[in-house]
């Protein structure tokens, strides 16, 4: 709610399943004159219910909430009120949690282990900014995306067809094309172009680059190793 008047008390919505904690939020945010609680849910389905009804300026949203947890809740809000800021509030700091908030579209993240006062703050500038992420959630943030972009630029064994893996098995043991075409039922023309589409998947120029990257990405079983010469494999 970045374009919020001057005078404006902001509109606050807490859902946290734990009466505690949000009563606790609560009476913090009842002694600033420029907060205002709106609304408290105790879980997920409330939380959104709730976000519709009252359309508050910021959603203090836990993660793990019962019957619908937070990160789906935010999914809703941000489908249903898009308007709405949905802070995340959470114990969990780790990568995971702290991607899936982002992705599902939390326009903040902080921990519950931050003090009263610094909450307030960061919830005027949330309403100000329309954003707020401290910075070591932003480094978790970006070590997170810049994985899942490497995670991208890698083939992916789940693009290959069961055909496409079946010969790639059948590269690995050496056959020719005519011989994968006979053992798999289907013309020689169908093999090369498996072979193709297989080659574009796994970017790869050959057949030997394929099957090295096969063995890499855990789709073949790296070929036994050869005893020594003149030393017996067992005796």
């Amino acid at each position: 709610m970045a374009d919020n008047q001057a005078g404006k008390r902001i509109r606050v919505l807490i859902a946290d399943d734990q009466t505690l904690f949000r009563e606790g939020i609560e009476d913090v945010l009842a002694n600033d004159k420029t907060l205002q609680v709106v609304g408290t849910a105790s879980d997920g389905h409330e939380a959104v219910r709730l976000a519709k009804k009252l359309n508050p300026d910021i959603i203090l949203m836990d993660i793990k909430l019962p019957l619908l947890d937070g990160i789906a809740a935010t999914r809703e809000v941000r489908k249903d009120c898009p308007q709405a800021l949905v802070m995340m509030l959470s114990s969990y700091e780790d990568q995971e949690h702290v991607l899936e908030a982002v992705q599902a579209g939390a326009n903040g993240y902080l921990s519950k282990m931050l003090p009263a006062s610094e909450l307030l703050s960061a919830l005027r500038n949330f309403a100000k900014d329309g954003a707020f992420i401290p910075a070591p959630i932003v480094k978790i943030v970006l070590q997170g995306l810049r994985q899942l972009s490497e995670g991208l630029k890698r083939p992916s064994s789940a693009a290959l067809t069961q055909s496409e893996i079946k010969a790639l098995l059948y590269l690995s043991q050496g056959l020719s094309n005519k011989e994968m075409a006979s053992n798999m039922g289907c013309a020689v023309k169908t093999i090369k172009n498996h072979l193709n589409n297989m080659f574009q998947k796994l970017r790869v120029a050959n057949r030997t680059e394929a099957v090295v990257k096969g063995i890499e990405l855990g789709l073949l079983a790296p070929a036994p190793t050869q005893p020594p010469p003149n030393t017996p494999a067992s005796r």
